[in-house]
C-alpha cells in the first residue's frame, strides 16, 4: 500500500477522518485517510500518495 496513489473521495482536514479510493488487487476500494502532515487540509478530487498503512482499512496520505 505504502507508495500507491488515489484519490479524495471525503475531504481530509484536522480532526476529519478523510476517505480515499486506492487501486489495489485489481480494482479500486475506499480507505478511511488521515493527513501525513497533521496540518494538512486536501479537498475531494486531489491525488494522493499513501504514506503509512494500518490494517485493515486506515491510510495516512499526502498531496501529490
Amino acid at each position: 500500500m505504502v507508495g500507491f496513489q488515489g484519490r479524495v473521495t471525503g475531504r481530509i482536514a484536522p480532526g476529519l477522518v478523510g476517505e480515499v479510493m486506492v487501486r489495489v488487487r485489481g480494482g479500486a476500494e475506499a480507505f478511511m485517510a488521515y493527513a501525513a502532515d497533521t496540518g494538512e487540509q486536501i479537498p475531494v478530487g486531489a491525488i494522493v500518495v499513501v504514506m503509512e498503512y494500518h490494517p485493515p482499512r486506515t491510510v495516512y496520505v499526502s498531496a501529490l
